[in-house]
């Protein structure tokens, strides 16, 4: 089915836009329903030139290696864009893209979406910024991978979620507003499952982790000591 302007107002790339000029791209869109685990399209796979948005849901996307290890590069909620490579790039996906919930996923045709750009500049500055912050945080997910202990990629995970996704305080600390599994961090950080679940019991006086993926940061100056790679988690 066509988007609506409802639909493409909630597009963070579109926040600076008029609802009224956002007309223009109504007939240009489209927006598909997926199920939760549902795979929205494969690494390697040939698509047609559109700006791809997540009108609803989450997704996570991930890449997979030689040796089969799969790696989870982001998580991302309703309002963000991904796939960049398919509007700008060669056509093809560069990772994979997963539902974690259901989705209802937004299209845009790129012919539409430049001559939206043409008559209102900002959109372009507004890809370009996010694409930038995700060219800085795969910077600093890289690096980190490469040279610093699990236990300081761990914090720094947190961290990047807590900016990312948000937090709300309770009587007890800092809770996250997005659920992570011992399946997401330990891909996301580059560390088995099992070391997972060890290192973040470990982190128990400064991280509190419920069933299903609920963190709470019990202590925030201890947690970024440790981001920093400043305090042993032992000494604790």
């Amino acid at each position: 089915m066509l988007a609506n302007i409802e639909h493409l107002t909630k597009i963070h790339v579109f926040a600076l836009v008029k609802p009224e000029e956002l007309e223009q791209l109504v007939h240009y869109t489209q927006v598909r329903q997926y199920q939760r685990e549902e795979i929205i399209f494969h690494e390697g796979d040939s698509l047609p030139a559109k700006l791809y948005a997540i009108a609803s849901g989450r997704i996570h996307i991930k890449k997979t290696a030689a040796t089969g290890k799969e790696t989870i590069l982001r998580i991302l909620y309703a309002g963000n864009i991904f796939a960049a490579n398919v509007l700008i790039g060669d056509g093809t996906a560069p990772a994979t893209v997963v539902c974690e919930q259901d989705c209802e996923i937004l299209t845009i045709e790129r012919d539409a979406l430049l001559e939206a750009i043409r008559q209102t500049p900002e959109i372009a500055l507004q890809i370009m910024t996010v694409l930038n912050q995700r060219l800085q945080l795969l910077h600093n997910t890289i690096h980190g991978l490469v040279s610093e202990r699990a236990i300081v990629r761990l914090a720094r995970f947190i961290q990047c979620a807590m900016l990312q996704y948000g937090t709300d305080i309770s009587e007890e600390g800092q809770n996250l507003k997005v659920n992570l599994s011992y399946y997401q961090i330990s891909r996301s950080i580059g560390i088995t499952y099992e070391e997972c679940v060890r290192l973040v019991g470990s982190l128990k006086p400064v991280v509190k982790y419920r069933r299903g993926g609920k963190i709470t940061v019990l202590d925030m100056e201890a947690l970024d000591k440790i981001a920093e790679g400043e305090e042993n988690i032992a000494s604790h």
